[in-house]
């Protein structure tokens, strides 16, 4: 089923991303909406149902879905095949992610019901960190504690970081199994992992998409005794909590302006104060991310850039990487006047001790890819077994 016909939705908090891929990987019809149709909530699972038939009637048959989700929760480690207790499965992970995995799991029942008759599968970011060492996936927290409530480190983006390794251990021209790499997927959400010979071993996010790096509108890490005390001291309700840290905070709570980096940027250039100092925050942020999780690898064969920011603010990769010094990476890097690269590209001096490297996002590619093997597996299991010598076929 290489060559299937695939429809990928990527369905966000606020967002609805739709493809169709033919095998070669050429878009056949897309739809994107980057506002719910209904104003601040995400929309009715009827009205989803309707804008996802809307698109099927236009758009050529496909062979397959396949869906990102953000987190699987404990127990779905790897790409799999929706069937009802499958998807009773993906409700337990809907709490752990609450701003992404319910309007995916709605995208999920809508396409299912219009298309009852062709696979269905879903494609886990937390799947690429399943392999994590187990010092690197553990809380400081008592192991019964942990046990009982499954609370690890699952970490996330890991569509984008599977896409971004494989492009750039190509363009590089080394084998994944030997490669030890710092990628960074810098875009609404924010994150660092590395990877030693092709597996994650170290990333920022933990049991949830809000730990980590400052991102554009949600806080990262903040001291687990701060956000105690704004319960106990400062009575702010649970309820208040997750609005401040996923909504009001990041970029746009230090800026008070924009969670957008292309508008900080332009504030700045024009004497914003605070504008200066959340992208301060914000680079300082990311190094501190990069360098933490660059203590799992033996060396830096290479720094990846992906996501919107990474891909499309040259200022803040220059920033991020003029700090890095004691990693061996450094500042000078292409984009600042040649533009934003439209495709793989080395952004670093030539002979740079640690390549610095700009990979676009795939992760809609990724989900087609991991949707097709899915459905080569099924394929091989629906085989009879090849008759011994001297049997006939069954």
């Amino acid at each position: 089923m290489s060559d299937a016909r695939v429809l990928v939705a990527d369905a966000g908090s606020a967002s609805l991303h739709l493809r169709v891929l033919d095998g070669d990987d050429r878009e056949l019809a897309a739809k994107d909406l980057t506002e719910p149709p209904s104003g601040p909530e995400a929309p009715e699972a009827g009205e989803l149902a309707g804008l996802i038939g809307d698109f099927l009637r236009e758009a050529p048959p496909v062979s397959a879905t396949g869906h990102r989700l953000v987190h699987g929760g404990p127990r779905l480690l790897r790409p799999t095949a929706v069937d009802d207790g499958v998807r009773a499965e993906l409700d337990h992970a809907a709490g752990l992610a609450p701003l992404h995995v319910p309007p995916a799991l709605a995208a999920l029942d809508a396409t299912r019901r219009l298309l009852p008759d062709v696979p269905h599968v879903v494609c886990l970011d937390t799947a690429f960190h399943a392999g994590l060492p187990s010092a690197a996936r553990a809380y400081g927290l008592p192991r019964d504690l942990a046990e009982r409530h499954g609370l690890r480190r699952y970490g996330f983006h890991g569509l984008s970081y599977a896409w971004a390794l494989r492009r750039a251990a190509a363009l590089l021209r080394r084998p994944t199994e030997s490669f030890q790499v710092v990628l960074a997927h810098l875009g609404g959400g924010c994150s660092a992992c590395a990877v030693r010979d092709g597996h994650s071993v170290d990333t920022t996010m933990g049991f949830t998409p809000l730990e980590g790096l400052v991102m554009s509108k949600r806080s990262g890490s903040v001291d687990p005794g701060l956000l105690l005390w704004l319960q106990t001291a400062a009575g702010m309700t649970a309820e208040r909590l997750t609005e401040t840290l996923n909504r009001e905070s990041g970029l746009l709570g230090l800026s008070g302006t924009s969670g957008d980096t292309r508008d900080l940027v332009g504030a700045r250039a024009r004497g914003d104060a605070n504008a200066a100092y959340a992208l301060d925050v914000f680079t300082l942020g990311v190094r501190r991310g990069i360098a933490s999780v660059a203590a799992s690898l033996d060396r830096i064969d290479a720094l990846v850039f992906t996501g919107e920011i990474g891909e499309d603010q040259p200022e803040v990769r220059e920033e991020v990487c003029s700090g890095l010094g004691a990693l061996g990476i450094t500042g000078g890097l292409a984009g600042l006047t040649e533009g934003t690269p439209s495709h793989d590209t080395v952004v670093s001096r030539s002979g740079a001790a640690v390549p610095v490297l700009v990979i676009p996002t795939g992760e809609i590619r990724q989900v087609a890819a991991e949707t097709r093997a899915v459905l080569t597996e099924l394929g091989a299991r629906r085989e009879p077994p090849a008759p011994a010598p001297g049997e006939s076929p069954p």
